[in-house]
């Protein structure tokens, strides 16, 4: 029974693989045409189309071609696949920080509506100082605010709940409403409940986060959205009226 070969055009579209991918390993030595006929054309036997699947499998899990060849040999597998896996570890926690950036600019950009070349150079440049978590909250406190804290980074619905309240503030001081009107004393009872599901209940957590986002300082040691200092004063004062 005649051998099976395939031309360079019929397994590129066997493999749903480029002419040119399959030439340039024929080049390299990588995959080679078990037979080249006159004229140049290169037939692939049953054997060369697995050894090219191997590699592009191997391809698929962003290996190299040299370790790909290796592998392909079947020399060195577990070694290879034992340095490869925590290279690809890392890559996935670069993305997830590169996530984490593209979140938070997204959260800035509906909070100001527009975004500057600060905030894209603070998220991307250099190493992040050590927030100062300790000298402002005991250990238990800590605790409750990082589970139950928004973050510029998160998408989640906390998140948003606390942008929306930010921007319906800012209307309201766009507006000329009144902290003791009526939207006013609403924003102030969301922003309540908010601070319960944030806050754990904790009417003391609440007092000294709120104490702390009052100071500009305070807000950059712990790296936290600079609120507008209008807004926290909205808010003072509609807590107030309500009193």
């Amino acid at each position: 029974m005649e051998k099976e070969y395939l031309t360079t055009g019929e397994l590129s579209k066997r493999l749903n693989v480029s002419v040119r991918t399959i030439r340039y390993y024929d080049q390299i030595g990588l995959v080679e045409p078990s037979r080249k006929e006159a004229g140049g054309k290169r037939c692939y036997s049953v054997e060369d189309i697995l050894k090219l699947q191997k590699i592009l499998l191997l391809k698929s899990l962003n290996l190299s071609l040299e370790d790909s060849r290796k592998i392909s040999a079947e020399q060195s597998i577990d070694s290879i696949l034992a340095v490869h896996k925590p290279l690809l570890m890392n890559e996935i926690d670069q993305l997830q920080q590169s996530l984490k950036h593209t979140q938070s600019l997204l959260n800035l950009l509906e909070l100001e509506e527009t975004i500057h070349w600060e905030d894209l150079i603070s998220l991307v440049a250099g190493p992040q100082n050590e927030k100062n978590w300790s000298h402002y909250f005991s250990s238990q406190q800590q605790e409750i605010l990082e589970k139950g804290l928004p973050k510029l980074e998160n998408g989640d619905l906390a998140t948003k709940k606390w942008i929306n309240i930010i921007k319906r503030i800012e209307l309201c001081l766009d507006k000329g409403i009144s902290p003791s009107s009526k939207e006013g004393q609403l924003i102030l009872a969301d922003v309540d409940i908010l601070s319960a599901e944030t806050f754990g209940n904790d009417p003391k957590l609440s007092e000294a986060f709120w104490e702390a986002r009052k100071s500009a300082q305070a807000s950059e040691d712990l790296g936290l959205y600079a609120i507008n200092p209008a807004i926290i004063e909205f808010l003072e004062l509609a807590d107030k009226a309500k009193r």
